[in-house]
């Protein structure tokens, strides 16, 4: 009896030992079951990272805004390497039409994006930013201009042509203001009409206000009636991306609250709004003119009846 009674306990004692073993087991396989479910996870969302390269063609307008982008981008997905093509948003669209490649189509207007669709070169549009026109002049504004008004007689006028869309928003608001102007030179992009500028080779330029800012100490802004035009600028993946998830990220950057507020910065408004540009950038002359006057400036290749073919005469 006494030798079947330690035979029991100790079997007892086997079975609760090899209980404990097995809850032990159990306890380590649900830990590594849970270690390989966080490697998984981490995996997963490190699978989610876009990679390769994306080509993004933006309005001129954009350039700094968009670098700075850039890198917050690129830092976030250390495979990601992206690269911009600025022009004034009609040549982007020509150039998506002529067969180039590109993931990524972001115009200074509405209705150059709307070529773009109604070619079916891009998918879904989403505005991200506004912006409004204003004068600019050289450092010091050495020839005293004052606004869209007689000051601008004699001085060497330069804008967009017509069919860029800071050219489209120069006509339409000069057709607000009852202004007519004559520029001695219609540029292709905004940054262009900056340049000129910049160096003395204009004694003043239409461009947007983020330009203006963008110039900073180089040129004096003029504050200018804004009449009611307001440039809204759409951001698109292209309809057939090289790199669709590389195009998202982008986009999403873009268009989320760290791109917002890097444009802000350059001097954008926010989507949708019935007023753009910021205060902030080249210094200030003068003060917003009123109720401008006929302006205009010398120059024989400026006047309707030079022969030389104006942007003007092309408009959409």
């Amino acid at each position: 009896m006494s030798i079947t009674r330690r035979a029991a306990i100790t079997a007892i004692s086997m079975l609760s030992v090899l209980s404990l073993a097995a809850c032990g087991g159990s306890a380590s396989n649900s830990s590594t079951g849970a270690a390989s479910g966080a490697a998984s996870s981490s995996a997963s969302a490190g699978a989610e990272k876009a990679t390769g390269k994306v080509t993004v063609l933006a309005a001129a307008s954009l350039q700094g805004a968009f670098e700075e982008i850039e890198k917050t981008v690129e830092k976030d997905n250390p495979g990601l390497d992206i690269s911009f093509d600025f022009q004034g948003s009609q040549d982007l669209v020509a150039s998506l039409a002529n067969g180039n490649s590109a993931d990524v189509l972001a115009t200074a207007n509405n209705s150059t994006m709307k070529e773009a669709s109604d070619q079916k070169l891009v998918g879904t549009q989403t505005e991200f930013a506004t912006n409004v026109l204003t004068l600019i002049v050289p450092k010091g504004n050495p020839k005293k201009i004052t606004g869209l008004d007689s000051s601008l007689d004699g001085a060497n006028l330069v804008t967009c042509a017509a069919e860029v869309p800071c050219g489209e928003a120069t006509k339409k608001l000069t057709n607000a203001l009852g202004v007519t102007l004559n520029p001695v030179s219609e540029e292709q992009k905004v940054t262009d009409v900056r340049g000129k500028v910049e160096s003395g080779e204009a004694d003043a330029g239409i461009v947007y206000t983020t330009d203006a800012a963008a110039a900073k100490d180089k040129v004096d802004k003029i504050d200018i009636p804004d009449g009611g035009v307001v440039n809204h600028y759409p951001i698109a993946q292209t309809a057939n991306p090289e790199n669709a998830a590389g195009a998202k990220v982008f986009i999403d950057a873009v268009t989320g609250k760290t791109g917002q507020e890097v444009l802000a910065r350059y001097g954008f408004g926010a989507p949708g709004s019935a007023t753009a540009g910021a205060s902030a950038g080249a210094s200030s002359s003068a003060g917003a003119s009123t109720a401008p006057s006929q302006a205009a400036t010398s120059g024989e290749s400026a006047s309707p009846q030079a022969p030389k073919p104006t942007a003007e005469t092309t408009a959409p």
